[in-house]
């Protein structure tokens, strides 16, 4: 729902009503999310309001604190910035506060699709869209005389193309470590399989079927044309790695899409030859191999009113549509007045065209992702079978889901 009107040339009133506009607050807002371009940009537009501070921590690492910042009464953060994968969880915590007052006081302004509602509770305010697809390197697959992939089979034929010809030894990225990283690139391959992470209505595990074990033996061949590390590369090395010059083929987050070439110390035939492409499908599959995301931000609920209407305000003033110029429009698929798609954005748009899931939005689901990420490894140093992966991982799940109450 929330991409229906993201194509659409975006009416210029808003930003005509929005040019001047000074952002005032009367509390502190603290930031905390994920590190890349957009989110940069997004924190910059709220720390021009003027008032009271307004502060940010912008780290890889914020899934793993946002819900401690949030839980102190009066929290450290004030906001979290998060994806489609963190909601649930952080409602289940009990740390973020519903927006419908908010909205109605300050943000008659946003549109319909950018308010993520949980039943009747508006509870985060998303800005922009996300998806993992292909990015290649055209010059390298000139060379290697293939044509660009279209599905996962394909793309192991171009790899090994590719390493006989003594092109490049390891031309395959992906962001495989062990963790959040490794249980999302499952995620992906499952559900292009045919895939269903729990049993229709419930909450019963569903991943030891034959798409679970189609999807890692497919991980598995991708890894051994990857770097020997790729348990150890996040988004951040597997980039670096592109960037560099060492890959030559990878699934990535399209928000990283345009800082493949604008980097620092890109090398320029990276720069010369880099193409992005619509996802992959798998297994004959027509549905991509991916999962369709929004990225927004929440207002912690262990603060004062004060505070939760300055955060709003800051917020929003970083998601404004005149925050939209030639240097952030490339940086994502922007679910904000105004916005025209880049070049850079065709990847993430035909995820959305392709009929590409999203990422399940289940109060269990957080559970599965962290189960996936504690037990994969083992399967990807050949340390077990695929079948006894999944069973290890089911059992993982089912422990966490009975402890939590989702399962007896």
């Amino acid at each position: 729902m929330f991409l229906k009107k993201v194509a659409l040339a975006g009416s210029m009133a808003a930003f005509a009503a929005s040019a001047g506009y000074a952002c005032e607050i009367g509390g502190r807002v603290n930031i905390v999310g994920n590190e890349f371009a957009a989110i940069q940009a997004v924190a910059a537009g709220a720390k021009e309001c003027t008032g009271a501070s307004v502060e940010s921590n912008l780290t890889s690492e914020h899934q793993t604190i946002n819900v401690a910042g949030l839980s102190g009464n009066p929290s450290e953060y004030t906001t979290a910035i998060i994806a489609n994968s963190s909601l649930v969880a952080l409602m289940n915590e009990d740390v973020i506060r519903p927006l419908n007052d908010l909205v109605e006081q300050h943000g008659q302004e946003l549109q319909p699709g950018q308010l993520i509602k949980i039943g009747d509770n508006i509870m985060a305010v998303a800005f922009m869209a996300n998806a993992q697809h292909l990015m290649y390197r055209r010059d390298i697959l000139e060379q290697a005389g293939v044509e660009v992939p279209t599905t996962y089979e394909e793309l192991l034929e171009v790899a090994k193309a590719i390493r006989e010809q003594g092109i490049m030894q390891n031309p395959v990225g992906g962001a495989y470590q062990a963790g959040w990283n490794l249980a999302q690139e499952f995620n992906n391959m499952f559900l292009g399989y045919g895939g269903t992470h729990f049993k229709p209505g419930t909450a019963e595990p569903n991943i030891n079927t034959e798409a679970g074990v189609n999807a890692l033996n497919m991980m598995k061949a991708l890894s051994e044309y990857m770097n020997p590390d790729f348990l150890t590369h996040d988004s951040n090395a597997t980039n670096a790695e592109y960037r560099a010059g060492n890959v030559a083929i990878m699934n990535m987050w399209g928000s990283r899409a345009s800082q493949q070439t604008t980097t620092e110390g890109v090398l320029q035939e990276v720069i010369d030859g880099h193409a992005i492409a619509a996802p992959m499908t798998v297994g004959g599959g027509s549905i991509p191999a991916t999962t369709l995301w929004w990225d927004g931000w929440t207002v912690g609920k262990n603060i004062s009113d004060e505070e939760a209407e300055a955060t709003f305000i800051a917020m929003k003033n970083g998601i404004r549509p005149d925050m939209l110029n030639d240097e952030t429009t490339p940086l994502a698929v922007w679910l904000i007045e105004g916005y025209e798609p880049s070049e850079d954005a065709q990847g993430v748009f035909a995820a959305a065209k392709m009929g590409t899931p999203p990422y399940p939005m289940l109060p269990y689901m957080g559970l599965m992702h962290s189960a996936l990420g504690n037990e994969l490894a083992d399967f990807m140093q050949g340390k077990e079978s695929a079948e006894q992966a999944l069973a290890d991982i089911e059992a993982a799940y089912r422990a966490a889901a009975i402890e939590q109450g989702f399962l007896k």
